[in-house]
């Protein structure tokens, strides 16, 4: 459809959309779009194409309340994440819980293993419940999802980053500044051989962008990342050894590994002590999320704070604040400043 009649994709109206709304983008009555979308009655196949073309353009999502008006919300907050065996998300979920907890609102929780398409069932089916808000991880989104958010006509919060346009509000660290800041610390520690090890870039757009800011400072300095591999699946510690063993017996003169994730990271850890490579003298590494649970290493893993619980708080924070009564719409964007941590694998003074 080229042309629809219906609320501006370019602006968040004040109410959730309805059938009119369908209706008036394609052109048929309100009854005849009630029959499409409950999936119900006689309609021509021309006509079915035509509605549900303009409620998936529109970002339509029929109300599930039964008997209930459209403006009608329930007491639930729809919070979407990549994943939940990552040991990023549960520490994100558990600040949104702290805050919630104190308020009438519940918190409903949906996972996307990075797809975009299951993102955008997830969201389907969570909006058509009428949630207070949504609390969801990223800013990159289909356009069936972006326009699903876009109408929703409730508080949308996209958290873990700012580099990007936000539908309404969002909370994050810029990871791109991130990549930037862990390049300077490696070149001031005098690395200069340096190989990138993370997940798969099409996917973790979050961790693509730390690589654009780190190979961007690296760049500065006139050097260039030597070696880099990629992998898809769940962050482990032996995927870490695996590669980073693949990656030094091709490139043995890298004196810096920088990882896309701590699990990867510690492995990489682990592998080079096994080895009797002296870390950080020989060869120095980084992870990124300060994951807690990694203290317990034989050596402490250098890597950046993502700022995870704070980042859950304020976007429930957000959500609370908007649902009550006289509550400010204005949208609110928050970036934290993550800190990197010099653990024991990345010298803290220039070689001599």
């Amino acid at each position: 459809m080229k042309h629809l009649k219906g609320p501006s994709l370019t602006e968040r109206p004040a109410r959730p959309l309805t059938l009119r709304d369908v209706s008036a983008a394609s052109g048929v009555s309100e009854m005849t779009v009630s029959r499409v979308l409950r999936n119900r009655g006689d309609v021509s196949e021309a006509t079915r194409k035509k509605v549900l073309e303009a409620a998936k353009t529109l970002g339509y999502v029929p109300n599930q309340i039964a008997g209930s008006l459209a403006s009608q919300h329930v007491n639930l907050v729809a919070v979407i994440v990549p994943s939940l065996s990552n040991m990023v998300f549960p520490e994100v979920l558990t600040g949104i819980n702290q805050v919630l907890e104190e308020t009438a609102l519940q918190p409903v929780f949906g996972v996307t293993d990075y797809m975009r398409d299951k993102e955008e069932r997830v969201l389907y089916e969570m909006l058509s419940w009428r949630p207070s808000g949504v609390i969801i991880a990223g800013l990159e989104h289909s356009d069936a999802a972006q326009a699903m958010l876009q109408n929703a006509g409730i508080p949308v919060v996209e958290i873990m980053d700012t580099d990007g346009n936000p539908v309404d509000n969002m909370v994050g660290i810029s990871h791109r500044q991130a990549g930037l800041d862990m390049a300077k610390a490696i070149l001031k520690q005098g690395y200069s051989r340096i190989g990138f090890m993370g997940t798969s870039m099409p996917r973790d757009h979050r961790a693509r962008k730390r690589f654009e800011g780190l190979t961007e400072g690296l760049a500065k300095a006139g050097i260039e990342i030597e070696a880099r591999d990629f992998y898809e699946g769940g962050s482990a510690l032996a995927k870490g050894r695996e590669m980073t063993k693949t990656m030094l017996d091709a490139n043995p003169d890298l004196d810096f590994l920088y990882y896309s994730n701590d699990m990867i990271g510690a492995g990489g850890l682990l592998y080079l002590l096994d080895e009797g490579i002296d870390v950080p003298g020989q060869i120095g590494l980084a992870g990124f999320n300060g994951v807690e649970l990694l203290q317990g290493l034989p050596r402490q893993l250098a890597t950046t704070d993502a700022c995870r619980l704070e980042i859950g708080r304020a976007a429930a924070e957000i959500i609370r604040d908007r649902n009550a009564d006289g509550a400010d719409p204005a949208p609110k964007h928050i970036t934290l400043t993550p800190k990197i941590s010099y653990g024991d694998t990345l010298r803290r003074t220039m070689r001599t």
